[in-house]
């Protein structure tokens, strides 16, 4: 029975595999950044300053994610016209896309800018935390605006199945990113120390470079060469972007649901304490890694339905969406034994503070347990997306992390007094809830594509 169970899937766990892993590494790019950032932070700037990095990346990542989403609204268009063969719509969408990402990366500048900055005093944080953060919030704030260009080009590129130039960029930005950031924060060649501000801006530097180069890639590869004839910024029209935002604002909304969870959960944590703050920064790090590699496999699922889509293979398309989740459970399941193995050793990579350690060890337990669920969601959207369904989802995110999650959590941890582990089991129910709802919704929107047993 299991051998002809997996000759069935077989052809579609390569396929998705092939076009997931360079995604998996560009995606796994976004979060390394502010990984390395706590690392380098947390080696050579100490506690109070990775507190402060913790602050920051939970309030910017609500404010990236919004952005980054909207980006995400290219890929299913592309995948769905390129699979219809209709290559001049592709680079029509690709300007529009453009006009919207760069006005939507000015707007989240200035609101980061103006609007956080503001805010990030009234939070109930640490005034030495606080202190340190300012700066690099700042810093990052900028960076949204490039980050955005690059977004458009690596969607486009991606929607039409070319994912590794992407993925060679992120690899070499990141390196370049922690080098500068290692030199900034320590103070070498001269350069005076500057702390938790030097990460801002090497991150700052980085994405301004893997703008630029992601740019040059697409418009100079002979790939594109046909998808960009109609490419002209003279081109930009109401309906094309309404339909580019009528999935990229939802998207952006889902996303923002889920991390927003997590950034309130990382407020409320730091009214426990910075201690307590600084462990969930270590454990929350450890955790976006694997649902970043989540992440890339549900962005290859989005991809391969809207091109199964385009060409109305219904029954390819959802035999590659299952192989899909069969993927990530797999992943997932391992990540999970190693979180729960390796639950005192990996907390090291960020910090020596045995105090930090402790309470992210225990952490790293709960962490294992939600693995399963947040990469069977994840895909779970990316799917849906790729069906160009996307409003019942993005309700769906809103009730598992704003109606069940985050109340749960503060009831358990500050209510009943269990702490940060009470607020992550309250995080962890609520992936629980979106898996469970989304893989409904994926099954009666696929069901209904075909009309044979898979």
């Amino acid at each position: 029975m299991f051998s002809s169970f997996y000759a069935k899937y077989k052809p579609y766990y390569l396929d998705n595999l092939r076009l997931a892993m360079p995604i998996v590494v560009s995606q796994l790019g976004h979060t390394v950044v502010h990984l390395a950032d706590s690392v380098i932070v947390g080696h050579f700037a100490g506690t109070i300053q990775l507190a402060a990095v913790s602050l920051v990346n939970s309030l910017f990542m609500l404010i990236l994610v919004l952005g980054m989403g909207i980006s995400y609204g290219l890929t299913p268009l592309i995948a769905q016209e390129n699979g219809r063969k209709n290559y001049k719509e592709c680079g029509r969408l690709l300007s529009n896309s453009l006009l919207i990402n760069i006005m939507i990366g000015i707007f989240l500048y200035l609101l980061v800018h103006f609007g956080t900055l503001l805010v990030i005093d009234n939070l109930g944080q640490s005034p030495e935390v606080v202190a340190y953060a300012k700066p690099y919030l700042g810093y990052l704030s900028f960076s949204i605006i490039p980050l955005m260009i690059f977004q458009t080009f690596k969607q486009f590129a991606e929607g039409l199945g070319f994912t590794k130039q992407a993925m060679f960029i992120s690899i070499w930005g990141n390196i370049i990113n922690v080098i500068l950031g290692i030199i900034l924060v320590k103070g070498m060649f001269g350069i005076a120390p500057m702390g938790v501000k030097g990460v801002g801006v090497s991150t700052l530097v980085d994405r301004i470079l893997m703008a630029i180069v992601m740019c040059i890639y697409v418009f100079n590869a002979k790939n594109f060469k046909i998808y960009l004839q109609n490419f002209k910024l003279t081109l930009i029209d109401k309906i094309r972007s309404i339909k580019i935002l009528k999935i990229g604002a939802p998207v952006a909304l889902q996303y923002s649901f889920e991390i927003s969870a997590f950034s309130g959960a990382a407020i409320l944590i730091g009214t426990i304490g910075a201690v307590e703050q600084a462990a969930h920064q270590v454990a929350i790090n450890l955790a976006s890694v694997t649902y970043m590699l989540a992440s890339g496999i549900a962005s290859a699922a989005t991809i391969k339905t809207g091109n199964n889509l385009g060409k109305k293979n219904f029954l390819d398309l959802r035999r590659s969406a299952i192989a899909s989740y069969h993927t990530v459970a797999v992943f997932m399941s391992i990540t999970a034994v190693a979180f729960v193995c390796a639950n005192h050793i990996l907390p090291y990579i960020y910090t020596e503070d045995t105090a930090v350690i402790s309470i992210a060890a225990q952490l790293l337990i709960i962490a294992g347990f939600f693995q399963l669920f947040d990469g069977t969601q994840v895909v779970g959207l990316g799917v849906l997306r790729g069906l160009g369904d996307v409003n019942i989802p993005t309700v769906i995110t809103f009730v598992a992390y704003w109606v069940i999650g985050i109340p749960l959590g503060y009831l358990l941890g500050i209510t009943l007094e269990m702490g940060v582990n009470g607020i992550w089991y309250g995080l962890t129910f609520g992936l629980l809830t979106a898996s469970v709802m989304l893989f409904f919704r994926f099954q009666k929107r696929t069901k209904m594509l075909v009309a044979v047993p898979v």
